[in-house]
């Protein structure tokens, strides 16, 4: 059926060759996922396919350098805590812990008003 489909597609499309994403976003603006549903689940599946397993990689050798041999009674969600915080840490430099704080701690006053 996908075949048919992409059969069915190509003297609808501009002659121009196109990228995956462009012709995700050309049936999903022009109301063609539903006439063409399987090429439209096949083109996002294949958009979100990883092309490399460097992000896998990458967090295994995180995973080495947080639980070492002196570290290694750590409880299993703290450790996933602290993976994550290494993996994104271009994410978690750019955080305001000190609006967080202030933040939690306007949450946390126990304040009495009579």
């Amino acid at each position: 059926m996908l075949s048919e489909e992409i059969e069915t597609i190509k003297p609808i499309l501009p002659t121009q060759q196109q990228k995956p994403k462009e012709l995700l976003n050309y049936l999903a603006c022009n109301d063609r996922s539903t006439t063409f549903p399987n090429l439209f689940i096949a083109l996002r599946i294949l958009l979100t396919i990883p092309v490399t397993v460097a992000s896998g990689e990458r967090s295994f050798s995180k995973l080495k350098l947080i639980k070492t041999y002196l570290r290694s009674v750590i409880h299993q969600e703290r450790l996933n805590n602290l993976a994550l915080m290494s993996i994104e840490s271009p994410i978690s430099r750019d955080i305001n812990y000190e609006q967080i704080l202030k933040d939690f701690a306007e949450k946390k006053a126990r304040k009495v008003c009579f």
